[in-house]
């Protein structure tokens, strides 16, 4: 009993001590936490950091490796282009050397052999030799040609004079200008008078008026508008050669029929004949109308026999008639 009442009696203080005790021990506890979380950041800080490097590291060494093998690689390719490019040119080279060899001796052999040019030439100048006297001869034939086209020329030129001029001719009584009685021989033109034939005087032929007025333009359709030769052409007379067209199509092609404007063909009072055409038109339109409503109303009407029907039908034509009639 007595240590109960001393435990009684010490609760107030116990509970004080409890009380300051578990005070302290949480302010301690908060100090203690806040330690051991800057411990542990620390040593997670240190263990995070370690494990950086070592990746850095494990990395770097990965880096070296792939670079160095990538580098071989890159290398070993430069150097197979290098040997391919090396031996291209060795061949190259080579060739040249072959073609500059082997073209030397066909030029010295086959382009400039002398004795093959020296007999190339030989043939080349008597080729050009004969074909110079060729051209001379024929230049000598044309101007032969020529020449005497133009001497023959000349003497139709005389001949037509000498037959212009037959009239100048000397006579029996009259001797003519080109025999003077002072001459010991007569003038060369004499002898030229008398075998030339007088020149015979040609009818101007008869040119065809055309039709101008209009009122006879039908006249110019007619087959006697077109041109017609009197004279036939010879039956053995050589054709043109070419596509020529026949001789009727281009005379019809060239005198044409007198087209009539519009003008002309049409009448002034056209206009005026087409709108009394279109008045009749309307009005026996408008006739047709009221004469077939007219019938169909009496039939619908009236209930009379067939022939009260084609009576009123006989009596309605009537009318029809009688006012056409009025109105013309």
């Amino acid at each position: 009993m007595a240590t109960l009442a001393r435990l009684q009696a010490r609760s107030k203080f116990v509970a004080q001590q409890y009380y300051f005790r578990n005070s302290v021990v949480d302010i301690f506890r908060k100090k203690e936490y806040d330690a051991a979380v800057k411990i542990q950041s620390w040593f997670r800080g240190c263990q995070v950091r370690a494990h950086i490097r070592n990746l850095h590291r494990v990395a770097t060494i990965i880096q070296k490796w792939w670079r160095s093998y990538s580098g071989r690689q890159e290398y070993q390719l430069i150097v197979k282009f290098a040997s391919c490019a090396m031996k291209m040119n060795l061949y190259n080279a080579m060739a040249v050397r072959i073609q500059r060899r082997w073209r030397g001796y066909r030029i010295r052999k086959y382009c400039f052999n002398y004795f093959y040019l020296k007999e190339y030439l030989k043939a080349v100048s008597e080729t050009n030799d004969a074909i110079r006297e060729a051209l001379e001869e024929f230049a000598e034939m044309k101007e032969r040609e020529e020449k005497k086209a133009d001497l023959e020329r000349e003497e139709k030129k005389r001949d037509y004079q000498a037959r212009k001029t037959h009239y100048l001719l000397s006579t029996k009584q009259i001797p003519g200008i080109y025999n003077s009685p002072f001459r010991k021989d007569p003038d060369p033109w004499e002898l030229r008078l008398q075998k030339a034939k007088p020149l015979t005087y040609q009818r101007s032929k008869v040119k065809q008026k055309r039709c101008i007025s209009l009122s006879s333009w039908l006249a110019c359709t007619s087959a006697r508008s077109f041109p017609r030769s009197e004279i036939l052409p010879p039956i053995d007379r050589k054709q043109c050669q070419g596509p020529f067209r026949d001789i009727t199509e281009v005379l019809e092609q060239r005198y044409k029929p007198l087209e009539p404007t519009l003008w002309v063909a049409e009448p002034i009072s056209e206009l005026k004949v087409a709108r009394e055409e279109f008045r009749r038109q309307e009005w026996m339109r408008d006739v047709n109308d009221n004469m077939i409503s007219k019938l169909y109303y009496h039939h619908l009407i009236s209930s009379q026999s067939m022939e009260n029907y084609i009576q009123k039908l006989d009596k309605l034509s009537k009318d029809f008639i009688e006012e056409g009639e009025k109105q013309a």
